[in-house]
């Protein structure tokens, strides 16, 4: 077929074609009342629809009284049936990492013994190392300026290096599991490196795991050096891993595991979705969000007071400020009502660090009293401006920024450590779909599109 000269540019003629396809796509949301579909999977009252089991975590942020109604209490959170306050509590009791263990308990289903701990520690040790030639071939060569797309990049190409790739016995996947959660650190790290280099040129530093540190510290070495991070650093950074390790079959990319697991793929491509699925900045790129919004406020604000603040949070609601989405980042969970129990344990993390005076900025004082200032105001702007069906708390990803830029983590590997934190969860999800051995997941949609008739192309105007 010959292709005529264009009369009009390509970025016109796209342009033309995406207006086209944007209005031929739109669906009234009468239809959507009229078949009785729930948009995003939840129903009129922001109750999720039911599309699976599991046994690997539970999220209560209700009750049901005696007349069926739902009553809204403090957020629970259990992690293989134990409850995340006490995980949490129990590591910092001891002074010790807990990330590792946290993700033996998810994938094995019981808390280990000490034994069965170190002998845990020692697989990941063994699978952290990255095959020859990888840094240079893949991670070094034309680097993404996104550091989830480096790790989806990262995680495909590991396909080509393992030689039952597509095996999925439970033994292989449980051999690729722990590959990933050793490895994908290390590759977040390095990408980054490798981002600062070729796009902002700096100097490139590659360091080398050590393997007496926990994979918080490590993260922290081989981003800053010895010596350019503390314990309690590395303890916080440590909970943050904990608390993002895992949170249910229904959030978005823990969903998308099952879904592209179900189909028989490999685990490469089914971790690269989830991946994909994270990046989103309604899900893992949300605490990205939270910080740059701050920053926005500080730079608008030159009056700090309860009303000046209120206005300009009305004004993110009115979508006459910031990124003009209507958000204000970090207010609410799809789930969780009267509070999110991650939340509450980093917000404990971050008051803990600022009162024994480990900031070492005066801006970070300032920081936490506006941080607190926009946790007690913002629920109440948001509460008196529009009707919803729940009441409404900060959530982890309000203070998991904020907490990642006081350990002086760049941005660009906010959402990484989601990842790496979350690839416990998703690849605990990857073998309980496979154990099961369930059909396909394939939801049903409901056309509503009218019937046209077949013209001739001679005919059509």
């Amino acid at each position: 077929m010959a292709v005529k000269k264009m009369k009009i540019s390509i970025e016109d003629r796209i342009e033309k074609l995406s207006q086209l396809a944007n209005s031929n796509d739109v669906i009234a949301n009468e239809l959507f009342e009229k078949h009785k579909v729930f948009r995003g999977l939840r129903d009129n009252n922001g109750v999720g629809v039911v599309t699976g089991l599991t046994e690997i975590s539970e999220i209560n942020a209700f009750r049901k009284d005696e007349e069926g109604n739902r009553i809204p209490i403090e957020g629970e959170l259990f992690y293989r049936g134990v409850n995340i306050y006490e995980l949490v509590s129990g590591y910092k009791k001891e002074r010790r990492y807990g990330f590792e263990e946290t993700a033996y308990l998810l994938l094995c289903g019981k808390l280990p013994t000490e034994k069965e701990l170190e002998e845990f520690n020692e697989l990941l040790l063994i699978n952290r190392d990255l095959p020859d030639s990888f840094v240079r071939d893949v991670i070094l060569k034309a680097p993404p300026k996104d550091m989830m797309n480096a790790l989806s990049r990262c995680i495909l190409t590991l396909y080509s290096y393992d030689a039952n790739a597509d095996d999925t016995t439970i033994k292989n996947v449980f051999k690729q599991t722990l590959q990933l959660i050793a490895l994908t650190p290390i590759i977040a790290v390095y990408s980054y490196q490798a981002y600062k280099h070729y796009h902002e040129r700096k100097n490139l530093v590659i360091r080398y795991p050590k393997p007496e540190l926990s994979i918080a510290e490590n993260i922290l070495y081989m981003l800053k050096g010895t010596g350019k991070y503390t314990k309690e650093q590395a303890y916080m950074l440590d909970i943050c891993l904990i608390l993002h390790a895992e949170h249910g079959g229904g959030n978005n990319s823990t969903f998308t595991t099952h879904v592209v697991t179900s189909s028989g793929t490999d685990t490469y491509s089914a971790i690269s979705a989830s991946l994909g699925s994270l990046k989103g900045p309604k899900h893992g790129g949300a605490n990205i969000k939270v910080v740059q919004m701050f920053e926005d406020i500080k730079n608008n604000l030159t009056d700090f007071s309860d009303e000046a603040i209120c206005d300009y949070l009305a004004k993110l609601l009115d979508k006459e400020a910031f990124d003009n989405s209507g958000l204000i980042y970090g207010m609410g969970h799809a789930i969780y009502s009267l509070s999110d129990p991650r939340a509450n344990i980093l917000h404990s993390c971050v008051k803990e660090y600022v009162d024994k005076g480990q900031c070492k900025d005066e801006e970070d004082d300032k920081d936490y009293v506006l941080y607190e200032k926009i946790a007690e105001l913002g629920p109440k702007v948001i509460l008196n401006r529009r009707k919803l069906f729940k009441d409404l708390s900060v959530n982890v990803d309000y203070y998991s920024g904020f907490l990642y830029k006081l350990l002086r983590i760049p941005e660009e590997l906010f959402t990484p450590i989601f990842a790496i934190a979350r690839m416990a969860g998703w690849t605990a999800h990857r073998l309980e779909e496979l154990t099961n051995k369930g059909k396909i997941i394939r939801p049903a949609y409901i056309a509503v599109a009218e019937r046209q008739e077949y013209v001739d192309i001679k005919d059509r105007k």
